[in-house]
């Protein structure tokens, strides 16, 4: 342990996180080839043959002329999965109390009611216990 400096540790530390930084957008490049709709076939083959034969090229040239919709495709996907979530929630809250598939019926309207309930609990528009006392008149 003598001979090897912390300065040296340091250094190694660094390198070794600038590797795995770089894996992860190498990994994070050819996910999102994989995913991109808007590209063919032919054009995700010719990315990903770019990106792993010459990778550091490949990812800066990726990065310089499609990096700015990577970032819009992650958002839309975020946005569809969080959709889907929300209707799935709404449809389990509908069943629950046999409102039927979550198009009307009490239980839909008790589900949004309390929705915006804890929506305006969380922007502080009500306290815990105006909270309470709604969502018990709610469910009563």
């Amino acid at each position: 342990m003598d001979d090897y400096p912390l300065l040296n540790l340091f250094w190694t530390m660094m390198w070794l996180f600038l590797w795995v930084l770089w894996f992860f957008l190498l990994f994070r490049i050819i996910t999102d080839i994989i995913r991109s709709h808007d590209m063919g076939g032919w054009g995700k083959a010719g990315w990903m043959v770019f990106v792993i034969v010459l990778p550091y090229l490949g990812v800066f040239v990726y990065l310089i002329a499609r990096g700015g919709s990577m970032g819009r495709r992650d958002q839309e996907q975020a946005q569809k999965a969080d959709a889907a979530f929300k209707e799935y929630v709404r449809e389990a809250a509908g069943s629950a109390d046999g409102g039927g598939s979550g198009s009307g019926g009490p239980a839909a309207g008790h589900a949004d009611e309390l929705a915006k309930l804890a929506d305006l609990k969380a922007r502080g528009a009500l306290t815990d216990d105006e909270f309470q006392r709604a969502k018990e008149k709610l469910l009563a």
